[in-house]
């Protein structure tokens, strides 16, 4: 257990350190590696919404699956299973997303951007913290998705054959790929380290469990600290790496691709924390299972997308002005909602 969490820690530290030096090769500020935004790019480079500012095939997605899909087959850890409520985790999965979206990051750019010195981050910790304490109050009570059984290996396979297709569209862009000329969506690493980095994080995410909301569920929940390193060391390889380039700027105000609504940003990490407890995992780890052969986390993914996709095309998102018109209303109806599913969906009512 001590190797574990000593590799845990390793891990945490050469995740966070990548993420803030992909910053300095082009990727945007506080942005070196986010789950959300990169899933949201991805969208937006496949047409599905039109916001031009944020359109990119980012390659880190696509190393971190493979990578991860890679080191299940090579340590045979790769099980393909699935059919536990489908439906409930991609509506989740979209909520997830609707809540990053507002806040402008997922649970691992949260720590990217306090590591910036961005104290917008430490409201929306609390949130996927609150929203923690929320999900393991539905645990204790009996909340479960259900148990996923053994499917077959060619349904196993899809996503990380999707990933491929994108690898694909990537390298040869056909002409129905959108790229951004200008905003988030232009800035990027190197197409190929861009790929191999997210391909070691995905290799040490497979190999550690690693998850964003996981620490903070496990610390509570079991008093147990083995995912919470991984948080506590990313935040200090980020840290260091932006020390040393300078990207540490602490403030409020004027934050790259962040606004100051504390409240919103908030309530919309606590739909993050709860919607992921509820899910087992944060986008990080959703998609360390989908490697694996979970298709129940390949559904979660499908459910981030589409949360990216309505988050734009319905004026939810945030932008650095503030909040989306709409975004507030989704944080609201996705609270109601989730909280209805970990009521209602447990095995022994109260």
């Amino acid at each position: 257990m001590k190797n574990q969490k000593y590799l845990m820690i390793i891990a945490g530290l050469i995740f966070g350190a990548l993420a803030a030096y992909m910053v300095k090769l082009g990727n945007p500020a506080n942005m070196g590696v986010c789950l959300a935004c990169f899933y949201r790019d991805i969208t937006g480079a496949l047409g599905f919404h039109q916001a031009a500012a944020v359109q990119y095939l980012r390659p880190e997605i696509i190393g971190i699956c493979l990578g991860a899909f890679l080191a299940a087959l090579s340590f045979r850890e790769f099980r393909p299973r699935g059919g536990s409520n489908p439906l409930v985790r991609f509506l989740l999965g979209m909520f997830v997303m609707i809540g990053a979206l507002v806040f402008l990051g997922c649970p691992v750019r949260a720590v990217q951007r306090l590591a910036g010195g961005d104290l917008n981050a430490i409201t929306a910790i609390a949130g996927i913290v609150v929203g923690a304490l929320i999900g393991i109050y539905f645990l204790r009570r009996g909340f479960n998705l259900g148990r996923a059984n053994a499917t077959y290996k060619a349904a196993g396979y899809l996503i990380p054959l999707i990933m491929v297709v994108l690898l694909l569209f990537a390298v040869f862009q056909p002409q129905f790929i959108l790229n951004s000329e200008k905003g988030p969506g232009s800035m990027h690493a190197p197409f190929v380290i861009a790929l191999a980095v997210g391909a070691v994080v995905g290799i040490l995410a497979q190999k550690t469990r690693m998850c964003f909301v996981g620490g903070w569920r496990d610390l509570f929940l079991v008093k147990d600290t083995y995912l919470f390193s991984g948080i506590a060391a990313f935040f200090v390889g980020a840290l260091l790496v932006n020390s040393v380039t300078g990207a540490v700027n602490i403030g409020f105000v004027g934050q790259p691709i962040a606004h100051t609504n504390q409240v919103w940003s908030f309530l919309g990490m606590v739909l993050v924390g709860l919607s992921s407890t509820l899910l087992g995992g944060c986008p990080l780890r959703q998609t360390i299972l989908a490697a694996e052969g979970d298709t129940d986390a390949g559904v979660t993914i499908m459910g981030l997308i589409t949360g990216a996709a309505v988050s734009h095309n319905f004026m939810l998102a945030s932008s650095a002005d503030g909040t989306g018109m709409f975004g507030p209303v989704a944080v609201v109806a996705g609270l109601i909602f989730v909280a209805g599913v970990g009521f209602f969906m447990r095995e022994q009512l109260d």
